[in-house]
């Protein structure tokens, strides 16, 4: 299996899990069927294009490496003419999340590293003014799944985060992070139906159908600590003693 990752960061990112008039929610993390819309987007298909289906069959895995700040704007909107009403938008400031998709075609990740690099359409993250926070970070690895990278795969959270975090944890050699992914890539973990397979992107018949979710956390190492230690020892008279 082959897998792409990429690192998404922005000021406001929003991955909708209900939608109404009056309110349009977020989650927590990526959905796979918005890294779907991106992908698609980068390869130049419209919104009732078949070809977008047959992206539902990359395997998906998502890593929080800094969760982000919930944020709710409110809009006042004339719905119809005299009629007025209040909507609320949820975002997420500030996060970081370490996608990863796999597929045994090799060539389907190929063209989509490409096409991520070249995009025919714009990108954004969940909603139109959510643009990525500059050129994207893409990776490729031969031979491995979504789950074997992001086990492995440094912390990609921001530096002013990873200070903050190392300040208020200052013994903390480990960072924990939580992962979701297709049930499929983790066959040993309970998981939940959640509503996020593509079935039309169609602004006038949206679908989305149910996918099997699971999710891990994952412990990884917190490179700031050994660098605060190295440096608390060179500047320790009694270190040599």
């Amino acid at each position: 299996m082959k897998t792409l990752t990429l690192r998404l960061t922005a000021p406001l990112q929003s991955y909708g899990n209900q939608a109404t008039f009056e309110r349009r929610t977020s989650g927590d993390f990526p959905s796979k069927s918005a890294i779907i819309g991106m992908m698609a987007a980068a390869l130049g298909y419209r919104r009732d294009d078949d070809r977008i289906l047959a992206l539902n069959d990359l395997v998906f895995a998502v890593r929080v490496d800094q969760g982000g700040k919930p944020l709710t704007e409110f809009q006042t909107v004339e719905w119809k003419q005299g009629t007025r009403k209040l909507t609320h938008r949820d975002y997420l400031q500030d996060a970081v999340f370490m996608v990863a998709v796999g597929s045994e075609d090799e060539t389907t990740i190929t063209r989509i590293h490409e096409a991520l690099q070249r995009p025919k359409f714009q990108l954004f993250l969940g909603r139109r003014a959510s643009v990525p926070a500059g050129v994207l970070q893409i990776r490729e690895f031969a031979d491995q799944t979504p789950i074997t990278i992001l086990k492995r795969l440094a912390w990609q959270a921001s530096g002013w985060y990873q200070k903050r975090y190392t300040k208020w944890h200052p013994q903390a050699a480990t960072v924990t992070l939580d992962m979701y992914a297709d049930a499929v890539l983790l066959p040993n973990k309970h998981r939940v139906m959640v509503r996020d397979r593509v079935e039309s992107f169609d602004q006038r018949n949206r679908r989305y159908g149910f996918r099997p979710l699971a999710t891990e956390r994952v412990t990884l190492p917190n490179s700031l600590v050994e660098k605060v230690d190295q440096v608390a020892t060179e500047h320790d008279p009694f270190s040599v003693l």
